[in-house]
């Protein structure tokens, strides 16, 4: 029996990711969303050309995001609390206070190589020193704040590209349109948790002082409780926004990441339809390319927009350091950070902790996105 060809109505651009079609039932894939793959109902009301995504279900982009962001964030603890701590200045102070990275610092492939050693390394050393559990400090709050960012910045995500879709788009979908759903979701999502990061940080760069002075100074907060009760008395309120600027200028990777992701999906739906107009079936090339595609599109928006604003992070971990023995801070604002960090340590500096970052991030996108993905499908949810 021959199989039916995919054809397109009269003036269809098939080289356009985001342009929908406005053909009948048997094209529906084409005009809905691509994160599922299902067709959705013929009574499904349509605005401007894309399928509207009912707001009963818009509460599934708030659930699948907390749940795929609380499983990457288990299965990279680790990886987070090393990168965290190859942020600080005072690891960095170790660095320069070693010969052999300062003769490797002056070429930058070996420099990379002692990064990606030295953190398999630090691993170990935290293990042996300090206990599994170690490896999970800050895990708590990290949770605290993981769930809640993640569903926030999904939902707004996944919500707000419809709601400029179909207002001021013509209900298409376009890079604008992603950008500024994913500015705004980034925003959102820094604005409401950044105590809570806060907290996290200060908790994992509180290693255990006993270690380094043989006993004779202790850890300077017991839980998360206790951190905040002493920076709420010693820093003020103000003291739980500090880094609120560098998360802000972290929205750039958000965004960035969000866009990319959208264009590699893209190109995976226009895949799929070629497949499809060929009339060929599918190898084992083409199911691989459908069970991991999209994590594998994910994990790569990821590492470009991490590497390309990674120094970022550096700042902003180094802003919600705790105050030096004199109670006077070191890091005093984005613009003073950045300068001081580039005087004192160069451009290494800058990218302290990126192998470990990378290490934990790219497959911590894979996973996230992965699981709102499937979440999204099991849910019979368009995006």
């Amino acid at each position: 029996m021959a199989q039916k060809q995919t054809t397109f109505p009269p003036g269809h651009d098939d080289t356009s990711p985001f342009q929908h079609s406005h053909s009948p039932a048997e094209h529906a894939a084409l005009i809905q969303s691509r994160e599922t793959g299902d067709i959705l109902p013929d009574d499904t009301p349509v605005k401007g050309g894309v399928k509207a995504l009912p707001f009963a279900k818009s509460w599934v982009h708030f659930m699948a995001g907390g749940v795929g962001g609380m499983t990457a964030a288990t299965l990279t603890a680790p990886l987070d609390v090393l990168k965290t701590r190859l942020q600080s200045d005072i690891y960095q102070a170790q660095l320069r206070a070693s010969q052999t990275m300062q003769a490797q610092s002056r070429n930058p492939i070996r420099a990379a190589m002692y990064h990606l050693t030295d953190t398999i390394r630090i691993l170990g050393v935290v293990r042996q020193t300090e206990g599994v559990s170690a490896l999970f400090k800050g895990l708590g709050p990290n949770l605290v704040g993981v769930v809640p960012a993640r569903s926030i910045n999904f939902y707004v995500y996944g919500n707000g590209k419809r709601i400029l879709a179909e207002n001021w788009n013509n209900g298409l979908e376009s890079p604008w349109v992603h950008m500024l759903a994913g500015a705004a979701a980034g925003i959102t999502t820094s604005t409401v948790t950044n105590p809570i990061w806060m907290i996290k940080t200060r908790l994992q760069l509180d290693k255990n002082m006993s270690e380094r002075s043989g006993g004779e100074m202790h850890r300077q907060y017991k839980n998360s409780y206790d951190c905040t009760k002493q920076i709420l008395k010693e820093e003020g309120v103000r003291g739980l926004y500090k880094g609120m600027s560098a998360s802000y200028l972290g929205v750039v990777e958000s965004t960035i990441q969000w866009v990319m992701y959208e264009q590699l999906k893209a190109y995976l739906a226009r895949r799929e339809v070629l497949i499809e107009q060929s009339g060929r079936e599918k190898t084992k090339l083409d199911s691989v390319v459908d069970w991991i595609g999209k994590p594998f599109a994910a994990g790569g928006a990821k590492l470009f927009a991490a590497i390309l604003a990674y120094p970022h992070e550096v700042a902003r971990t180094r802003l919600r350091q705790a105050p030096m023995a004199n109670g006077q801070l070191k890091y005093t604002g984005l613009i003073q950070c950045f300068k001081l960090v580039w005087k004192e340590e160069g451009m290494m500096g800058l990218y302290g902790g990126l192998t470990p970052h990378l290490m934990r991030t790219v497959p911590s996108a894979a996973i996230m996105f992965g699981m709102y993905e499937g979440i999204l499908r099991l849910f019979n949810t368009p995006a």
